[in-house]
């Protein structure tokens, strides 16, 4: 396998060997922030927890977080972790196997407005628009962070970066139809020339990403090109029936797949989740039902916030024994399963 960014770190096609070759048991579990905070509790830098330990006694595979905020220099992200803390999250995952995703949720460079801010803006950040150094300045400080993630050794943590993803749907400011796809894919290319050649940033492996797709040219219409990026992801969530779910799931895993493929990159669930979990056998009759010998490489689960918006059981929640008999699944892989 090959990498977008031919200075990268030999720890980076590692990384994406590794990724690749967890096909060959089955398919990791990850989830979001999952390390940082959860039900009833936050990370205070010194006990290291997850609801998803306190369920099944391991933690996932891939561990995701996101660095929105970053751009402003702020001491922490958007969902209020510091990132001196992520820095240290990170590093033990990562000690202990882990595979790190980190995703940015970028605030409007025009309107100073969040992520959600649709105020177009894509177009005046390249080189002669009027926002041109702002964005440029954010993509140091992101660089400056990435480049920050060092193991005990002092070399740079390997990271699969997933920006600007979801980028079919109309929710954020580089998402369709608030920039073209001829836009969206100068974005992707910029920022990946900034962040690869001028910020020499060598440990990242660039995932693509959109939300739910009807086609395979739906799939790629915001592809920036093979020599751009390393993996494929999906993005989907269940907000109606099973049945539904079930059925729009596997197509669009058969879509990814054949995609994955055509152009011999590792593919993930690179977020999925049930909000609230309230269907007791979700874990064993509906998300691993169609994912089992998908050739996903990992399904990574949203963040458990409160009580009213999380996506993995915590003790005694509704689907926590369905949680633990997927777990204990033999090619349903947490952290533990890939030192075996």
């Amino acid at each position: 396998m090959s990498l977008a960014n031919k200075s990268a770190l030999p720890k980076v096609i590692e990384l994406k060997n590794k990724i690749a070759n967890i096909t060959k048991k089955g398919y990791a579990f990850g989830h979001q922030d999952t390390t940082s905070y959860g039900i009833g509790w936050r990370n205070d830098a010194i006990n290291y927890q997850s609801d998803v330990y306190a369920v099944t006694g391991d933690f996932p595979l891939v561990f995701g977080f996101d660095i929105g905020q970053i751009e402003h220099g702020s001491p922490q992200n958007l969902d209020g972790v510091p990132f001196d803390e992520m820095k240290m999250l990170i590093q033990k995952a990562h000690l202990d196997g882990g595979i790190i995703t980190i995703s940015w949720h970028a605030d409007n460079p025009v309107s100073q407005g969040d992520s959600w801010d649709t105020t177009p803006a894509v177009k005046h950040i390249f080189k002669k628009g009027n926002y041109h150094d702002i964005f440029k300045n954010w993509l140091r400080k992101v660089a400056d962070f990435l480049l920050s993630l060092k193991d005990d050794k002092g070399e740079l943590i390997p990271i699969a970066f997933r920006p600007f993803h979801e980028m079919n749907g109309f929710w954020f400011w580089w998402g369709n139809p608030n920039c073209s796809p001829a836009e969206y894919i100068a974005l992707w290319k910029y920022t990946f020339h900034l962040l690869s050649d001028e910020f020499k940033v060598s440990n990242l492996l660039f995932i693509y990403s959109p939300n739910m797709i009807g086609n395979t040219k739906e799939y790629l219409l915001n592809y920036p090109g093979d020599e751009y990026v390393d993996m494929l992801g999906l993005d989907m969530y269940q907000h109606g029936s099973i049945k539904k779910f079930k059925s729009a799931l596997k197509t669009n895993i058969d879509i990814l797949k054949e995609v994955g493929i055509g152009k011999n990159m590792p593919y993930a669930l690179t977020e999925v989740g049930l909000e609230k979990v309230e269907v007791a056998n979700w874990w064993t009759e509906v998300l691993d039902e169609v994912l089992v010998k998908s050739g996903v490489s990992w399904a990574l689960l949203w963040r458990n916030h409160t009580t009213g918006h999380f996506y993995v059981p915590y003790p005694n929640q509704k689907s926590a024994a369905d949680f633990i008999t997927f777990k204990n699944k033999s090619h349903v892989l947490f952290l533990k399963d890939i030192k075996l």
